[in-house]
């Protein structure tokens, strides 16, 4: 089987001719291997990560699992009418800070937060120029050269899939686990309760809308799957919260992609179980990750597949630093043994990691855990 095909196979709940391997290393790793500075990629596009990561993956032959490294817009989205450019405020050996302007009536117009660019992370984005000992209004600044343009629409959707290929599925978000990601959001519902309601309306309008976009695509442009989840979904709002306020968006577009027949997904890092039951219990959705195991999570890999196995197709779960990252390569081995013996029975399970894997972590660990699931993964 191709990529592709092994993948599409354990998605319809068929048995493949071995257990798919999808690490995640949507961002560091592929950004290492260019062997450029990071903001080349983040902040000019040279190449764009996503392009990176289909070329990392390429490297490695995965089975890869875009769930929503390409930064779609949708036909019918809002864009910014303001003519906003980036300029650099601040620049050192480590990183570059970005701040947007643009002129209006001959005065310049200044976003209220920056982004900062690092030779060798990915970047730290929306951050208050204060926190970084920034002004408000930049005293110095330059523009940002040599940033490539992309076509992030229809076009270039197209693009990234042909580019990816055989090599596995991309898909896009249509909506989000999250509805607060951080404490201001959390701080800003709890002082303005009265805007919950609107928020989860548009939500909901935003996915109907983005589906009817969806439907008016050609059916080859279309993406192979639609990404519905949000990273560590129950760290920033409890299952309560979920299920009140983001749950009904989530829940409507599987309803319609499975109507459609397209898979859903949800990465979700950080505690999860919870996640799993509801969403295995109350929607159809397709797929999870990354099953983080304690302290980062609270998945148990073999209690899920038991509970859920027959149902959702469960992807993790090895855990990044003390596998992945420390590990000697007879680690990763054994580790990703026991996720095949937990999880692969009856097909529905993709082996990966338990969140994104960091940058350093060796080349030979990830090949260990791809011959495993060649392997030992066999059915």
């Amino acid at each position: 089987m191709t990529s592709r095909e092994r993948l599409l196979t354990v998605l319809r709940g068929g048995i493949p001719d071995c257990v798919p391997v999808a690490p995640d290393f949507s961002n560091m790793i592929p950004a290492r291997l260019t062997g450029k500075p990071f903001w080349d990629l983040y902040l000019r596009n040279d190449p764009p990560i996503w392009e990176a990561y289909i070329a990392c993956a390429k490297h490695f032959g995965i089975d890869a699992v875009m769930d929503g490294y390409f930064p779609f817009l949708w036909p019918s989205d809002w864009v910014d009418p303001r003519p906003w450019e980036p300029f650099i405020v601040f620049r050192d050996a480590e990183r570059l800070v970005t701040q947007a302007s643009y002129l209006e009536n001959g005065k310049r117009v200044w976003q209220e937060h920056v982004n900062v660019y690092y030779v060798a992370d990915p970047p730290t984005c929306w951050l208050n120029p204060a926190k970084i000992g920034l002004p408000a209004v930049p005293t110095w600044f330059e523009p940002v050269e040599g940033i490539k343009p992309v076509d992030t629409g229809v076009a270039g959707l197209r693009r990234t899939k042909a580019l990816l290929g055989d090599q596995g599925l991309l898909g896009v978000f249509i909506t989000f686990s999250c509805f607060t990601g951080n404490e201001e959001m959390i701080y800003h519902f709890a002082d303005h309760p009265e805007q919950l309601e609107q928020v989860k309306a548009d939500r909901l309008a935003e996915v109907e809308r983005r589906f009817a976009d969806l439907m008016a695509m050609a059916p080859a442009d279309r993406p192979d799957f639609l990404c519905v989840g949000g990273s560590g979904s129950l760290v920033f709002q409890t299952p309560d919260f979920f299920r009140q306020h983001a749950l009904p968006a989530v829940k409507r577009a599987i309803e319609l992609a499975t109507a459609a027949g397209i898979p859903t997904h949800v990465h979700s890092c950080g505690p999860e179980k919870e996640l799993v039951r509801m969403l295995t219990e109350e929607t159809s959705l397709t797929v999870i990750d990354p099953l983080e195991i304690p302290p980062m999570g609270d998945c148990d890999l073999a209690e899920l597949k038991r509970l859920y196995g027959q149902k959702i197709v469960l992807k993790g779960n090895l855990h990044t630093t003390e596998v992945m990252l420390r590990g000697r390569p007879e680690d990763v081995v054994a580790a990703a043994r026991k996720a095949i013996d937990d999880a692969a029975a009856g097909g529905r399970f993709i082996l990966s990691t338990g969140d994104q894997c960091g940058r350093d972590t060796p080349d030979e660990n990830l090949r260990a855990m791809i011959e495993t699931a060649r392997t030992y993964g066999r059915y």
